[in-house]
């Protein structure tokens, strides 16, 4: 019998499709776990997890950890409400801009959120701060979770609850509530999830009196170098996390997949556009308002109109280490962008194709990362290296990879629903005519997935660019990424030093908007934000 052309080379890569996602995880992922694990065992002050947590009071970061993040998936879910209402609903002029201002908070890097509401006076810090800063940055959490559902309850469900005698709020209560309460949970699953490893936000408006198990981490790694208490540390934020993860993923198994079917958006009549006024003064006041102040404070570093932050970007004082920084940081998101891309889609395909044991490890590594917080990754790779030779700490290729391996999981998430909706019967029609997998891949998938592959691209893009609490670790003079130069400005004293800070927070915001814009244009349904990411 006459094999079909490209058969053998469609084994070939499919075994590769399968092995590489799974290497890249295991080596990027395992490896830095592993080594902590063998570090706190072989530690000649090594103690039992139990006197390490009990040396670093864990129980009370612990407690902290999880109150603050269960205080800010509350507000955030409260605050959030009306402006899903608004996004789910309502037709208005000037909606692309509106959602594009609703998702640039939660892209930013969350250093250059500290400095934010640092900017905003002394007023924002400390634990209200620190509350407000995760309300800003997870709305759109929220408002992506909950609206993509709202937009597909039918309104004439409503209606028909209206005929039959019900008040507005009953044909909310009784027709809409009880569709969005998966998704609602859903959504502050995820915030909790996020905030439970806050780093940058909590290190600049924490003042060092707040403490959570992510900031003690690297306090004891670090600051004090007591490896034993950071690894007990660390696997206890671990544990927080995979549970916080674990309920994630089980409330978003109840929440409706996006399709075309359902509600539409409506534009309001007379007197029916006051409450959109009024939601839309409100989201600018809690989402424009706190960048259009950096950008003023930018220009008024000391309450005068000046460029003094800005002269640093030209040659003067921290010129060329701000712009090198600049420079690693776009070309070594750029690196990471590509990488998280081509290992999220090998990733993705593996998983919507193939139900073996080797590609479920695959796709299940893949995505943990997601679940384990960027300053135990990086910790982790601080220990590592010291197993290893020298060249791997000093190689250039280590940030990105690792800025990489962060992003992916949200690649896998955005790209795998696409990929799910590719009619079986094309592929099959494709390799009937005698196209192996690749040619099947790059003329059936790719060009249905090419605008989620897009988004996805450009969201990997904004994760590595902003990355920080793995970066931190990691972070050499020549490989210094512009976020972990502005922690380090923002620890100095000095008025220069803090006009320097949120000059460089100013470059970092516009390039982020501009990427947030590019994506919800390319973006298919469903928008940016979708099960599982950050």
């Amino acid at each position: 019998m006459r094999r079909r052309p490209g058969r053998g080379w469609g084994r070939v890569a499919g075994l590769a499709g399968t092995l590489i996602p799974l290497g890249f995880t295991a080596a990027l992922f395992v490896a830095p776990l592993v080594a902590l694990v063998v570090r706190a065992l072989d530690d000649a002050d090594a103690v039992s997890p139990w006197e390490a947590w009990r040396r670093t009071d864990a129980l009370h970061l612990l407690g902290v950890t999880v109150g603050q993040a269960a205080l800010s998936a509350l507000l955030a879910v409260l605050v959030a409400a009306p402006i899903a209402w608004l996004v789910a609903t309502v037709d208005f002029p000037g909606a692309l801009l509106f959602r594009v201002m609703v998702t640039l908070p939660f892209v930013l890097p969350t250093v250059v959120v500290g400095v934010i509401f640092r900017a905003l006076g002394p007023g924002f810090s400390g634990l209200g701060g620190i509350l407000a800063a995760h309300v800003f940055l997870n709305v759109a959490v929220v408002v992506r979770v909950v609206s993509s559902v709202w937009q597909q309850i039918d309104p004439r469900a409503v209606e028909a609850a209206r005929s039959l005698g019900a008040s507005p709020w009953r044909a909310f209560r009784d027709v809409v509530l009880p569709r969005l309460v998966p998704a609602v949970a859903a959504a502050a699953a995820l915030v909790f999830l996020f905030c439970s490893t806050s780093f940058g936000v909590i290190v600049i408006l924490g003042d060092g009196k707040v403490r959570t198990l992510e900031t003690e981490i690297y306090q004891q790694a670090v600051g004090y170098f007591r490896i034993p208490e950071a690894v007990a540390l660390s696997f206890l934020q671990i544990a927080l996390v995979v549970v916080a993860l674990i309920v994630s993923r089980r409330f978003a198994r109840g929440v409706p997949a996006v399709s075309d079917r359902g509600g539409r958006r409506r534009r309001p009549r007379g007197p029916g556009w006051l409450p959109v006024v009024v939601v839309l003064l409100w989201a600018a006041l809690l989402l424009l308002v706190p960048i259009v102040t950096l950008v003023i404070r930018s220009f008024r570093p000391g309450g005068r109109w000046s460029l003094n932050g800005f002269r640093v970007l030209d040659g003067d004082g921290l010129g060329d280490s701000v712009l090198a920084s600049l420079w690693y940081s776009v070309t070594s998101a750029l690196a990471a962008m590509v990488i998280a891309v081509l290992i999220g889609t090998l990733a993705a395909v593996m998983m919507t194709r193939r139900r073996d044991v080797i590609a479920r490890l695959s796709g299940a590594l893949a995505v943990l990362p997601l679940g384990i917080s960027a300053v135990t990754l990086g910790f982790g790779y601080v220990v590592l290296s010291t197993y290893l030779p020298r060249w791997f700490g000093q190689s250039s290729l280590l940030i990105p990879a690792v800025q990489a391996l962060i992003a992916i999981p949200v690649v896998i998430g955005m790209v795998a629903p696409a990929l799910a909706q590719v009619p079986a019967a094309r592929r099959e029609a494709a390799a009937v005519l005698g196209a192996g997998p690749l040619r099947v891949f790059a003329t059936v998938d790719l060009p249905m997935i090419r605008r989620s592959v897009g988004a996805a691209a450009g969201f990997a893009f904004i994760m590595a660019i902003g990355e920080f609490g793995a970066t931190t670790f990691l972070a050499r003079p020549n490989t210094t990424t512009l976020p972990v130069m502005i922690g380090s400005l923002m620890s100095r004293p000095g008025a220069d030093n803090f006009a320097a800070a949120m000059a460089a927070s100013v470059i970092l915001v516009a390039v982020s908007a501009v990427v947030v814009a590019l994506i919800e244009v390319a973006s298919p349904p469903g928008g940016l934000i979708n099960e599982g990411r950050r």
